[in-house]
């Protein structure tokens, strides 16, 4: 059986978590392939608001199994209170969810050494989301992590003690910058791991290779966006993870032809929180209205996003980049109520007009070229079906669709899980 993969085309908070959660009854096993407690997917329904860090999007449905893959770093202490949230919708986490004994874990001084870092940077600072994620990911790959199967080892009191020394002696560089308490917060986590001794770890790609090979369907899950991508996004503005297709299949072990659907996400405008290029951001009145009625504050750091018109030419290189073969539309009835919209399909820049994603987008070098369309005024919030939207909002799909090249599937009208149209 193939494995179904979704992800986000911009700079995060695409509304990921939402469409997970709509898919997830055609699917078995739910698998997050990335990222960590930076991600912020938040799903609504029957009236209750969810914003999941580690666990997968698809935890609240009764029948498929939620997977943390072994490109996921976790924190335990961010996880075990994710759990204690989730205590009152009666999950079976014993049947429901499964942590891959490869994935690597985030320690207390990981979080110290990322806030000490981006504090040094002053002005030049990246935007983390200070989560430890970095320093996790840079340990992984310099090959002195702390995998999950670690904390049942026989020696796992001496592999913490070793690295979090490490960890000591390189704060040492950043004396004075941050004040913390380390003891306290040794204490959080050695609790955090106990309790996370009680949950089900597994070989996951071999449990992902079994479930194929029984016919289950499997949805990989994607955190961040792609122009966060470690090696393909606005660099060094980026996370420390492969948010791209590629990732699902080093972040869970499965074979680059055994992906079928790539499903991209993406807002009918453009955001970003951080620092970082963002050609299309907008300093005026339509802005400031993007961003207070797509309340877009983050859902991991509650920082307010940075709003613009969509940027066709960055969407374009997040599609061929990942092999994108359908398309869902997120906010677009945050658009309701401009009279123009704009759209950016081209840049400007020193060395002429440029319709593809350069080497660096920098602001300063880079002005977007726009093209206009008619808005629309109605409110789509209520509309359960195509032939309710208006004429000039089926007009923005269709322009998006043809210059895009990949046909827009959902459509998505507002944060609730009853608020998604097919097309």
């Amino acid at each position: 059986m193939t494995v179904d993969l979704l992800l986000g085309l911009q700079w995060g908070d695409e509304g990921k978590g939402k469409i997970v959660d709509v898919l997830t009854s055609s699917y078995d096993i739910i698998a997050r392939f990335q990222g960590g407690p930076n991600a912020g997917h938040t799903l609504e329904f029957e009236g209750n608001k969810h914003v999941l860090h580690t666990i997968p999007s698809g935890i609240f449905h009764p029948n498929a199994v939620n997977l943390i893959g072994n490109g996921v770093v976790i924190d335990p202490v961010i996880f075990i209170q994710e759990i204690e949230n989730l205590a009152p919708y009666g999950i079976n986490f014993d049947e429901k969810l499964l942590i891959s004994k490869k994935a690597h874990l985030i320690l207390p001084t990981h979080r110290l050494l990322d806030a000490a870092s981006e504090a040094s940077k002053g002005k030049a600072k990246i935007g983390s989301t200070l989560k430890g994620i970095g320093p996790t990911y840079m340990d992984k790959t310099g090959r002195n992590g702390i995998r999950v199967g670690d904390i049942f080892a026989s020696n796992w009191d001496e592999k913490y003690k070793k690295l979090s020394n490490k960890h000591m002696e390189m704060l040492k560089t950043f004396e004075g910058i941050i004040e913390f308490n380390l003891k306290e917060m040794e204490e959080v986590f050695l609790e955090s791991i106990e309790a996370l001794r009680k949950f089900k770890m597994v070989d996951s790609e071999h449990y992902l290779h079994q479930a194929q090979k029984a016919g289950k369907k499997i949805l990989a899950e994607g955190a961040q966006g792609s122009l966060l991508d470690v090696d393909f996004g606005t660099y060094p503005f980026v996370t420390s993870s492969t948010t791209t297709a590629a990732g699902a299949c080093t972040g869970l072990g499965i074979a680059p032809n055994k992906i079928k659907e790539v499903f991209g996400i993406f807002k009918a405008y453009a955001t970003r929180v951080g620092s970082g290029p963002f050609p299309t951001e907008l300093f005026d009145q339509d802005g400031e209205t993007m961003g207070r009625v797509g309340n877009e504050f983050g859902a991991t750091t509650g920082r307010s996003r940075r709003c613009g018109w969509l940027d066709l030419v960055a969407l374009k290189y997040s599609i061929k980049i990942n092999g994108v073969t359908q398309l869902m539309m997120m906010k677009g009835d945050v658009l309701s109520g401009f009279k123009k919209i704009r759209v950016c399909t081209a840049y400007q820049t020193s060395k002429g007009l440029q319709d593809y994603l350069p080497y660096d987008i920098s602001d300063k070098e880079i002005q977007p070229v726009y093209e206009t369309l008619d808005g629309w005024e109605e409110d789509l919030t209520q509309m359960t079906d195509v032939t309710q939207f208006p004429k000039n909002f089926l007009h923005y799909i269709e322009y998006l669709e043809e210059a895009l090249e990949t046909p827009i599937k959902i459509v998505s009208v507002g944060p609730d899980r009853a608020q998604t149209i097919y097309r």
